[in-house]
């Protein structure tokens, strides 16, 4: 994002928030919630800040080695 306090799709504010990282991965479903991320006040997209995108796609990685068919993680806790 050039403007990290713009949203690129609508032109509004971006402040600090959370949201649902949500993955189906064909035999499995892996939701992660209170993600830290930037969310825009005015259309409410979400982008996921890159010091913690990978902390998400570690959780999905596992559930798939691990073959769970449903989990839900919450980052926070």
């Amino acid at each position: 994002m050039k403007n990290k306090s713009q949203c690129p799709l609508c032109g509004g504010k971006i402040k600090e928030g959370t949201t649902t990282f949500t993955v189906d991965y064909g035999f499995g479903l892996v939701v992660v919630r209170n993600v830290p991320a930037g969310v825009c006040s005015q259309c409410g997209e979400t982008w996921v800040d890159d010091s913690f995108a990978e902390r998400p796609e570690n959780i999905v990685q596992e559930a798939k080695a691990g073959r769970q068919q449903f989990e839900v993680v919450d980052i926070a806790a």
